[in-house]
């Protein structure tokens, strides 16, 4: 993994945890812990390594999410119908 991005790669990820948002601040850990583990030192999420089978984001990281979300996965030009 070091012929890559780690910061697009965490962007990303970040991103797609809003795929699996619920309780308005919590997604499911389905993602590489060393990921997880970056996005947990940059303040986006709670420390991921406990019993839980979802993280818990900051209220940085949330906001984070959804911007990268709609950065990445957003519609440039909605279709009109």
């Amino acid at each position: 993994m070091d012929t890559y991005n780690q910061d697009k790669i965490d962007e990303v990820v970040l991103a797609l945890l809003q795929l699996t948002l619920h309780d308005s601040y919590r997604a499911w850990k389905g993602f590489d812990w060393d990921v997880l583990n970056r996005l947990y030192e940059k303040g986006w999420i709670d420390n991921p390594r406990n019993k839980a089978k979802s993280i818990a984001f900051t209220q940085e990281g949330l906001a984070q999410s959804e911007r990268f979300f709609a950065h990445h996965f957003g519609l440039e030009h909605p279709s009109e119908e």
